[in-house]
């Protein structure tokens, strides 16, 4: 007979994997965003400073995300007695 497996057991094993998720998901916008804005500065080297505003704006919000993800990680961990 197969055990019943407790929400906090199961809150205990995703919280990591959903952080790490978060994480990879970051790392992988942030380096396509970066990218991206160096090309177009390459490109068009007087329309450097606008991308490169747009360029950190954009990096903030995703890094947000991010932190967002973490600090829910710690709430829920919080609630795994």
């Amino acid at each position: 007979m197969i055990a019943a497996i407790e929400a906090n057991t199961v809150l205990g094993f995703a919280l990591p994997f959903g952080l790490a998720l978060a994480a990879v998901a970051s790392a992988t916008a942030l380096g396509r965003a970066v990218s991206a804005a160096l090309e177009a500065m390459g490109r068009q080297p007087e329309a450097a400073a606008k991308i490169q505003t747009a360029m950190v704006i954009g990096c903030a919000f995703i890094e947000a995300l991010t932190i967002y993800a973490l600090v829910t990680v710690f709430i829920l961990q919080g609630k795994i007695s």
